[in-house]
Formats: structure tokens, C-alpha cells, sequence
């Protein structure tokens, strides 16, 4: 008989985004005339940018003639959309990048889950806490772990805590390790680092021959100026990291599915004899072995996102959501509910009220004012405590959520 992966089996609760809508579905069932709103999984709601539906649509058309048909294209993805993600995304920045640096993927989820394959099980790894479980589960999954203690962390895994008592930037590992994840603007906590702050985790990386995991997914909702965008704009940072975003939350791809990733040509690991050795040339074997690259009408689509009429649709979105980030922001403030977060990026973290526990306030939140979050211990043992709302959401319905929960815990 088979062998099943019993790294799996150390995974003690189911993913956290299903339990909620487990939750949710045993609540409407029984309430089946409550007007549920959720803001709780962080999925759009806008529809696609008008330019970017044209694209589609043109290269859909290109499929049904010989001479503009796409079968098979580059695993790595086509040159026209990474050398236009680079003009425009990049170099305004001050960051150069070569196409070959920039890899398309179907979602930046997958590649934070992905990368874990060109790098050694003996890897020591550090990741925050509160964090996207994607971090945490895909390094037990592949067998970097033991099992997890009491307080939900496992062996093996450095854990830095994200708390409001350190800003929400955590300190330097006590330990040497090997890799390190961050996240900026953070997800869960919607807070955002500066560029000194980076530096500090850059020049940590470079003296510890260290890799640092850059998820950059909600960069474009950054709207405080001075904020770095990438990774790279800060000092040596190409040495040492590997940056993932996504056209998801950006562009509304949650379901049309379109990422990148970068692998800088001078960022180098080391093989078991010591040797340094190209990441970039692994990552490239990974993906062309394994991956046969994201759509064409999709690749398109991406890259209509970066046209003058594509750029200023997809502004105009995310500055939909950011404004209610700000309505949720502050109408739970002006409750008495703290906040953080709703200013850089599309969540914000909240201290639970009364003292509750996170899932006891999804409940209370759920049952009471019938608005879905999530909670945040299910984001880590330090997420205790405090609770994530997505201004990804109907307008109608952001303001609904937030005169419910005022009338129910405002002072």
C-alpha cells in the first residue's frame, strides 16, 4: 500500500480560510434570512478594469485564427509582459531588473508554497507570527518541522512576533537562520515597514548569507509616501532576496490567477560541499520542469494592467477599497475598538473588545451583527487576541458592517 506524506498529519486544525466558511455555512443554515456581509477571506469584489477585459477578450480572439494562435509559450513566461512589469513597476522605483530575473506564475500563493523546493530540508527558518499561514503549513508539509506544541508552533521554525508592542517589526532572530519570511504591507496586520527598518533585515541577511522571502502581493495599496514598494529598493537587497507579488488583490486576479516572481541573476545559495550556486538557475530548472506557464489571454491581461487606461482603472479600484479601509478604520476607532492597519494596505487588525478570545469574537460577530472576519489566532498564537477585517467589499455593505458593529460596541 501506498505511503501517505505524514508530515501532513502534524497540521492539528484544517486550513483556516475553510473553517471559517464552515462556520458561516452552519450559521446561514440556520439563519437563512440573515443578510450575512463578509469581510472576512480577502477575495475582491470590483470587477475586472475595462482595459484589462479588452485584452482578454483580444487574446481569446488570437486563439481562433493560425496566424495570432499561442500554444505552448515560455514556462518562465513571455518577455513583453516581465519587460513591461519591469518598465513600469520597477523602474520607477529606481530598480533595474533583467527579464530573465522575472518569472510569471498563476499566483504568488503557490510560489511562496513552490520556492520551498530549490532550498535544503536543514534550512533553518524564520517566519513571523501572527503570519499567512501559507508560510508556516508549507514548510511542515514538506518535512522541515516536528510536531507543534501547545501553543500552536512547531519545531524547527523560528517564529518572530508582529506585535503592536514592537510596531509590528520584529527583532532580529537571537538565532542564526537561513531563511527569513516577510511580509509587507503585512498580511494580516495591514502595517507596513520602512526603508530603514528593511535595511536592518537586508544587512541581517547579507552577514548571515541568509535569503529573505519578500511577499510584496499588496504594494500597490500602499499610500504613504517613503514606503518602499520592493525589496530591492533597498541596498544590497538583490544579493539576498527573492521577491513574490501579485496581480490578485492588485488587478482583481483573484480569479483570473497571475503572480511573479523574482529571482535576482546574483542571488546565490550554497550546495553541500559549500559552493555557491545560482538561484536564479534553479528556480528556472523548477519552473520548466514542473510548470508549463500561465495562460496567454491571462499573461495579456496582465499586461494590460500597465497601460495608461489599464493603470488608471486599476487605481481607481484599489482606491475604492483603501477609502473603505478607511470607513471601517475609522468607524471601529470611533467605537472604542483599536486599530491598526487601513492605511498601506486593505486590512485592518483589530483588538478584539471585552477581552474576547479571536474565535469567541468571530462567533459573537458572526451571531450578533452577522458580519464574517478572521480571527487571528488563526494567523499564529500571537494573533490571540485581535481580529482582521477586508475592506474588500461593496461599499453598501462596508458601511452596513461597520454600523452594526458600532451599534453593538460603540461607547
Amino acid at each position: 500500500m501506498a505511503r501517505i506524506n505524514d508530515h501532513y498529519l502534524k497540521l492539528k486544525a484544517g486550513y483556516l480560510f475553510p473553517e471559517i466558511g464552515r462556520r458561516v455555512r452552519e450559521f446561514t443554515s440556520a439563519n437563512p434570512e440573515a443578510k450575512v456581509i463578509r469581510l472576512g477571506i480577502g477575495d475582491v469584489t470590483q470587477p475586472l478594469a475595462p482595459a484589462v477585459l479588452n485584452a482578454f477578450r483580444s487574446a481569446i480572439d488570437d486563439l481562433a485564427t493560425e496566424d495570432r494562435f499561442a500554444g505552448y509559450g515560455p514556462e518562465q513566461g513571455y518577455d513583453w509582459l516581465s519587460q513591461v512589469i519591469i518598465d513600469k513597476s520597477y523602474k520607477p522605483l529606481g530598480v533595474e531588473l533583467k527579464a530573465n530575473e522575472v518569472f510569471i506564475s498563476d499566483g504568488s500563493k503557490c510560489d511562496c508554497a513552490n520556492i520551498l523546493d530549490i532550498f535544503a530540508l536543514d534550512n533553518i527558518v524564520a517566519i513571523g507570527d501572527p503570519v499567512y499561514p501559507v508560510y508556516n503549513d508549507t514548510n511542515v508539509m514538506v518535512g522541515r518541522t516536528g510536531e507543534a506544541d501547545e501553543k500552536g508552533y512547531y519545531k524547527g521554525i523560528v517564529y518572530m512576533p508582529f506585535t503592536a508592542e514592537n510596531n509590528f517589526v520584529p527583532e532580529l532572530p537571537s538565532e542564526k537562520v537561513d531563511i527569513i519570511y516577510l511580509c509587507y504591507p503585512n498580511n494580516p496586520t495591514g502595517t507596513v515597514a520602512t526603508k530603514e527598518q528593511l535595511k536592518v533585515w537586508v544587512d541581517y541577511a547579507l552577514a548571515n548569507d541568509a535569503i529573505i522571502f519578500f511577499d510584496a502581493a499588496y504594494e500597490a495599496f500602499i499610500t504613504t509616501p517613503g514606503i518602499p514598494h520592493s525589496i530591492y529598493e533597498v541596498e544590497g537587497a538583490k544579493q539576498c532576496s527573492i521577491e513574490f507579488r501579485s496581480f490578485s488583490k492588485t488587478a482583481g486576479f483573484t480569479g483570473v490567477r497571475c503572480g511573479l516572481v523574482v529571482v535576482p541573476e546574483e542571488l546565490m545559495g550554497t550546495t553541500a560541499s559549500g559552493e555557491k550556486y545560482s538561484l536564479n538557475k534553479l528556480w528556472n530548472r523548477r519552473t520548466t520542469t514542473k510548470f508549463n506557464g500561465a495562460s496567454y489571454p491571462v499573461q495579456k491581461a496582465a499586461a494590460a494592467v500597465y497601460s495608461d487606461e489599464g493603470w488608471m482603472q486599476v487605481k481607481a479600484t484599489i482606491d475604492y477599497y483603501m477609502e473603505n479601509a478607511r470607513i471601517i478604520r475609522e468607524g471601529l476607532t470611533a467605537a472604542g475598538i483599536t486599530c491598526y492597519g487601513g492605511v498601506d494596505a486593505p486590512y485592518i487588525w483589530l483588538q478584539t473588545p471585552e477581552g474576547m478570545s479571536s474565535w469567541d469574537f468571530f462567533d459573537k460577530l458572526l451571531n450578533e451583527c452577522h458580519v464574517v472576519g478572521t480571527p487571528g489566532s488563526g494567523f499564529g498564537p500571537s494573533g490571540e487576541g485581535y481580529f482582521r477585517l477586508s475592506a474588500f467589499g461593496d461599499r453598501e455593505n462596508v458601511e452596513t458592517a461597520v454600523q452594526r458593529i458600532k451599534a453593538k460596541w460603540g461607547k
